[in-house]
């Protein structure tokens, strides 16, 4: 089954269009994960946003530990995941001009696995102005690995600090409309995808 065809099937799955949502931080009070679990929330009702929450149970890539069609549990997970949303959208912290070293790792895993990325929309969050070298080398490690980037659906969420809660961005006017601005950008994207 071609690629387009498995993306339009897999939009039709119970009438809702699934999402992976990942989050590069590991931290309980990440407010990547925060934006995440609000774009879920604000999801319309034909679209379904899960969070992934197995990243730390990764190990470090190895394409020794990835033969014969046997891979560590957790990147086994990942994969499987990650093949069956119909999308994929990522906040990610920046370290030290850097993508997160476990969002990369991550990313790592899906480069040897056969095609579940190719060609999968994906949408990016940038949860600080200042974060904008981490930000650009994900767009280009996206696009190295075949994901196509959903520009309409990437944005700069500007929050106030790093200390902000879940609900209060769900109750702050402008993040939340942006929020769901993006998703629904990504949703539409997602559609008009499965439609070509």
């Amino acid at each position: 089954m071609g690629d387009g065809m498995q993306q339009a099937s897999a939009a039709r799955r119970g009438g809702k269009v699934r999402v992976l949502a990942v989050s590069g931080s590991l931290r309980k009070a990440s407010v990547n994960s925060a934006v995440l679990r609000v774009a879920a929330a604000l999801a319309p009702a034909d679209m379904e946003i899960t969070l992934y929450q197995g990243l730390a149970a990764i190990p470090a890539f190895d394409p020794d530990l990835d033969a014969n069609g046997f891979a560590p549990p957790g990147v086994l997970e990942f994969r499987e995941a990650v093949d069956a949303a119909d999308g994929v959208l990522i906040a990610s912290p920046e370290y030290a001009h850097g993508v997160s070293g476990a969002l990369k790792n991550a990313l790592d895993w899906l480069v040897s696995c056969t095609l579940a990325f190719y060609g999968k929309p994906v949408a990016l969050l940038n949860t600080s102005p200042r974060s904008t070298i981490a930000y650009g080398s994900l767009k280009e490690i996206i696009r190295t690995m075949a994901g196509t980037i959903v520009e309409e659906a990437s944005e700069l969420i500007p929050l106030p600090n790093m200390t902000i809660t879940y609900d209060q961005i769900l109750a702050h006017r402008l993040l939340a409309e942006k929020i769901r601005a993006s998703i629904v950008a990504l949703r539409d994207s997602i559609l008009d995808t499965a439609r070509r």
